[in-house]
């Protein structure tokens, strides 16, 4: 696999220095049982991974409710509402935004959590994922008051803990190259995940994670995953945690 000399490379760092970097594994946008779902959901269980699945609350199904509940290991965030964009054009996609009163805002994001625990019960955990990874910077410390105590956005998070009682787990490999609709490659893919294990390593200790679409992933991608977590399960010194660790014991440094 290309890219890969790399990252035995920077992991060999992580053991020299005694220390062992921590992984976590998101996928975006599920709403309802598909095959896609049935592939992601027998790829974590072929290599034992935990996975986090963020559901779209407006769009869920009795039917994706009853898949998941015969399915282990997999924690469920909460993805935004509807996953609708009130952007204007010219403007990057929003749905948490200020595009709207941010009481009605917040009010779609408590009607949504509603449907999490109508639908999954305790397994959903109050963990917000915003559509498109944005969400205006005034909104979230309003996300403690309704009860969330996680955000997961992408890239590198500005703080472990933005506001008191909210922990930030991010996600910092993404799959998709959005511009082409395809697997963006495994050179770079790696890359971006040799750039985070080490920035991990030396400045912000944070969990790496890596983002999946089951719904948008060709090929390519499907056959980069499993080899991946192949690879990943096997190699010494990683721990690859469930979002439930990371976020209920507010696991901000690794």
């Amino acid at each position: 696999m290309t890219g890969w000399p790399d990252i035995q490379e920077e992991l060999a760092r992580w053991r020299d220095a005694g220390r062992a970097p921590v992984l976590w594994w998101r996928d975006d946008d599920a709403a309802d049982a598909t095959p896609a779902l049935d592939r992601l959901l027998a790829l974590r269980q072929a290599h034992g991974m935990p996975l986090a699945l963020a559901v779209v609350p407006a769009n869920a199904t009795a039917a994706l409710a009853a898949r998941l509940a015969t399915a282990p290991r997999v924690d469920l965030l909460q993805h935004g509402y509807a996953h609708t964009n009130h952007a204007p054009a010219g403007e990057k996609k929003s749905e948490i935004g200020l595009h709207r009163p941010a009481m009605v805002v917040l009010g779609e994001l408590g009607t949504g959590w509603l449907a999490i625990e109508r639908l999954f019960g305790s397994r959903g955990l109050p963990v917000l994922v915003p559509p498109w990874n944005r969400i205006a910077p005034s909104l979230v410390p309003a996300l403690p008051e309704i009860g969330y105590r996680g955000l997961s956005t992408f890239d590198i998070r500005p703080r472990a803990r933005p506001v008191s009682g909210l922990v930030q787990v991010n996600t910092h490999v993404d799959l998709i190259d959005w511009r082409a609709s395809r697997f963006a490659g495994s050179e770079t893919v790696l890359a971006a995940l040799a750039h985070a294990l080490a920035a991990s390593r030396t400045t912000t200790g944070e969990p790496v994670g890596i983002l999946s679409h089951h719904l948008a992933m060709d090929e390519a991608a499907w056959d980069f995953l499993n080899s991946f977590w192949g690879i990943m399960t096997g190699a010494p010194g990683i721990r690859i945690a469930p979002a439930n660790d990371l976020f209920a014991s507010g696991e901000a440094r690794v």
